[in-house]
């Protein structure tokens, strides 16, 4: 059904404006619920990276939310050319051919997975923040959150309103303790080490990648908007990139926000039960008002995780019950990864998220700080092909403007891709989304490639 347009008497135009506004506020703060919740981990794993100098944190979040600034300019134009969603496997599609869009949809099947792990983690860190009686139990923490989430998903999704709620909620307390920061005194009560042992320009280079973990969410608004089926394709637009402004505006804020009074409070490096966030507001706000962040925190990540435990097993159903432009179902995936209960979970797909980002979560510890380093590089995979794509069709369309922002962006996306893989270590997320890509693309050939397939992340989100 279709979003009123207002044109009735007697209060009709009032309604459609509201009804409006509140899908609007609804789908944004559901969808940038993943980037938000970053800000939990991606700050103080700059920190880490640069050996805890806190002058130079500053200008590596400054860095970090210029190239999330850059890649939504950029996305605006994938949503504009894709209103119906797609985001970067569509672009990749369309410009290279069906068979290439596994790339980004490898990619976006490790970042699922891994978004589910990290946001469990660091909610298990939340909570330990406040009761750290619970450290020894970190590791069984965050497994039971894993189960405990994704058995949550398979009894039906949690809302938009839900995550938004959650979003909004962070948001609140955030800006609450930040105003309460204003009149704090330093006291250094963490761990703050020297030098990073390279020039600022250098060790600030190094370590802005591990913090990009907050640009994952901008791909997921070039899908999700597949999910408003009320509206036509000139309001999915303008819906989109609406939801990619006030990202970029909320997450900027409140990142450089923190990173600002982390500073200038000499909260360094937490201690080893903390986390760099729980100890400035442990600084800065009263009691009441700490307690109230870290709850807000330790649930807008269980919301991030159960975020991923919809988008995962729901990409895993489109390739298992793919329709190509005939009409025919052309599954990829064993069909039972299709199958839906009375909720609509695809629970065969749930179950494998679920043991999936429960090793992946054992293998790290359960520290958040742990996965971290290996976040970002499977969702800038995605973006690299989502930007050259863009670049190759504004070539063709004769968009010189559109040529130049998109090659520009290709190009600060692949060095930081670059960038984290030169720690070593982030290759295995590389490696994970390319043999994921390999794997579909084996099945989609013997499956007889079927026509449509870079259209599978727009299916995801219909129901």
């Amino acid at each position: 059904m279709k979003i009123p347009s207002g044109t009735s008497p007697g209060g009709g135009l009032g309604r459609g404006l509201r009804s409006r506004t509140a899908l609007l506020l609804a789908f944004a703060f559901a969808v940038m619920a993943d980037p938000v919740s970053s800000v939990a981990y991606a700050i103080e794993a700059a920190l880490r990276a640069l050996n805890g100098d806190l002058a130079l944190l500053v200008p590596a979040m400054v860095l970090v939310v210029a190239i999330v600034a850059l890649v939504i300019v950029n996305y605006r134009q994938l949503v504009a050319r894709y209103p119906r969603g797609g985001g970067a496997p569509a672009a990749v599609g369309e410009a290279f051919g069906d068979g290439w869009s596994f790339i980004p949809i490898g990619a976006l099947v490790v970042d699922f997975l891994l978004t589910i792990a990290i946001s469990v983690s660091a909610g298990s860190s939340a909570v330990i923040a406040y009761f750290p009686a619970l450290a020894p139990w970190r590791l069984l923490l965050g497994l039971g959150l894993v189960v405990l989430v994704g058995a949550a998903t398979w009894f039906g999704h949690l809302g938009r309103l839900v995550f938004a709620a959650m979003t909004m909620a962070f948001i609140v307390v955030s800006v609450v303790v930040l105003l309460y920061g204003l009149g704090a005194a330093p006291k250094p009560l963490s761990t703050i080490a020297g030098a990073p042992g390279h020039p600022p320009v250098l060790a600030v280079v190094l370590a802005f990648p591990v913090a990009m973990a907050m640009a994952t969410g901008v791909e997921a608004a070039t899908s999700a908007v597949a999910q408003l089926g009320q509206l036509d394709n000139d309001g999915k637009r303008r819906f989109g990139q609406l939801t990619l402004w006030l990202t970029l505006g909320i997450v900027g804020s409140i990142t450089l926000g923190l990173a600002v009074e982390a500073a200038q409070l000499h909260v360094g490096i937490p201690p080893k039960d903390s986390t760099q966030i729980a100890e400035l507001a442990r600084l800065a706000a009263p009691a009441p008002v700490f307690a109230a962040f870290q709850l807000v925190t330790a649930l807008l990540l269980l919301s991030a995780a159960s975020s991923g435990f919809q988008a995962g097993p729901g990409l895993l159903k489109a390739l298992a019950r793919h329709i190509n432009p005939h009409g025919d179902t052309v599954g990829v995936l064993p069909l039972s990864l299709g199958r839906t209960n009375h909720h609509h979970t695809p629970y065969w797909g749930v179950a494998v998220f679920i043991v999936l980002a429960g090793a992946v979560t054992a293998i790290a510890g359960g520290d958040d700080q742990e996965l971290v380093l290996f976040y970002a590089v499977a969702v800038f995979l995605s973006f690299l092909g989502g930007l050259v794509s863009m670049a190759l069709l504004a070539r063709r369309d004769r968009q010189p403007g559109a040529v130049i922002l998109n090659t520009v962006g290709a190009f600060v996306v692949a060095f930081t891709l670059v960038a984290n893989l030169s720690r070593g270590f982030p290759i295995v997320s590389l490696a994970a989304a390319l043999a994921v890509a390999g794997l579909l693309y084996r099945l989609w050939t013997k499956a007889g490639r079927p026509r449509g397939i870079r259209d599978v992340a727009a299916e995801a989100e219909i129901e």
